[in-house]
């Protein structure tokens, strides 16, 4: 009892310190891979403050990795995020953190400076890695396939929602192209010249749309045609489409992906097209919880007055890099309310009202405490890791 109430002291004294993080990064939104004066800025807050600082960091511009190393012991991690999103601002077209990933790096960044002023308490490694471009291409996924998870015992991270929940279920996610070649001829005085890839797209779709039926409840399966030719009066000889194939475990996925695939080459030999595929993004992984982490987890949200959770079957079910993190080394992950008078969601203009300033102080402070004495009971018990 008496580190914690050390370890909330220490938090309640700094702060201030936590506040301004989340504000300066709040006031200069940008996009993933592009958060050149976000992760600067964090880089040399972590330097100033006692810690080691690779940058740039696993193979990534805006990905950075800070140390605090303390004696033999666990590497236990916080994910700081700190990527915004295009069209929240307040001409309806610049970026803004509607996602509250400002307040993912003020809060990981707490609890890691937290721990630091705690030296004495604990043996091991504090670290606090920056990850780009959660919003789009998934910058987890590129530091776990670049190894830079390997030799961490313990992550977590917080984030920001419209209500407490402990049990979150998020997808693993393939993201597929198919881009058709045709034959261009004229609509009219030639078709029969013509090889359509727009309809070769249209084909794939309703192979898809047949498919359907026959997959698993879980199962999320969504395309957009992102080219379809450029002119009514000539057949189309190029035409693409992208989906999203999700489900509750990468097995399933990669089953899923295979026929969806199996759906485009079908509309190829109904057509006379050729195919070329490709994944346009990083794929995801499911979330895979560690027991004693989230157990651990919660408890300490309640001893901080966090009691209500989301029932696990009202569950959403989105996916997220932090997956890809969960299959490499045990993973906590949680959202926390952002209590507004009205339900605000992510990705929603409402929830910039609670992502920033003093509207969002209270959060802050719990998340970071939770986060930093969870931690500390690795440090004091690395035994509940295994």
């Amino acid at each position: 009892m008496e580190l914690k109430n050390r370890l909330y002291q220490i938090v309640d004294e700094k702060m201030p310190i936590f506040q301004e993080v989340r504000d300066y990064i709040y006031d200069h939104p940008e996009l993933g891979n592009r958060e050149f004066i976000s992760s600067q800025y964090l880089v040399e807050k972590m330097r100033a403050l006692g810690f080691e600082v690779t940058y740039p960091y696993g193979g990534l511009e805006t990905a950075f990795r800070a140390e605090f190393k303390n004696g033999d012991g666990p590497k236990v991690c916080f994910m700081a995020e700190y990527d915004a999103l295009p069209g929240y601002g307040e001409n309806g077209e610049d970026n803004a953190h509607a996602c509250g990933h400002n307040w993912i790096a003020a809060s990981t960044l707490g609890a890691a400076v937290t721990l630091a002023e705690m030296k004495d308490a604990f043996s091991g490694t504090v670290v606090l890695i920056g990850t780009p471009a959660e919003e789009t291409t998934g910058g987890k996924c590129d530091l776990v396939n670049h190894g830079c998870f390997d030799d961490i015992d313990a992550a977590m991270q917080m984030h920001l929602g419209s209500d407490n929940a402990i049990d979150i279920i998020s997808l693993a996610m393939d993201s597929v192209e198919f881009n058709f070649f045709g034959k261009a001829a004229h609509a009219a005085g030639a078709p029969d010249q013509g090889i359509n890839a727009l309809d070769a797209v249209q084909l794939t779709f309703a192979g898809i749309n047949a498919l359907r039926q026959h997959i698993k409840s879980d199962a999320r399966v969504h395309g957009i045609v992102t080219k379809g030719g450029t002119a009514v009066n000539t057949v189309p000889d190029r035409a693409s489409c992208q989906f999203y194939i999700r489900a509750k475990t990468r097995a399933y996925v990669e089953e899923l992906t295979e026929k969806i695939i199996n759906c485009a080459k079908g509309a190829c030999l109904m057509t006379g097209a050729t195919l070329e595929h490709h994944f346009f993004e990083n794929s995801y992984d499911d979330l895979v919880y560690h027991a004693n982490l989230k157990k651990m987890l919660r408890a300490n949200l309640e001893d901080l007055g966090i009691t209500e959770f989301r029932p696990a079957s009202l569950e959403a079910s989105g996916s997220t890099d932090v997956g890809n993190v969960s299959h490499r080394c045990p993973t906590a992950y949680c959202e926390i309310d952002v209590e507004a008078d009205e339900p605000a969601f992510a990705h929603d203009i409402k929830f910039l009202n609670y992502v920033h300033g003093s509207k969002a102080d209270k959060t802050l402070n719990i998340a970071t405490k939770a986060m930093a004495y969870t931690a500390l009971q690795i440090f004091l018990n690395p035994e509940v890791l295994k």
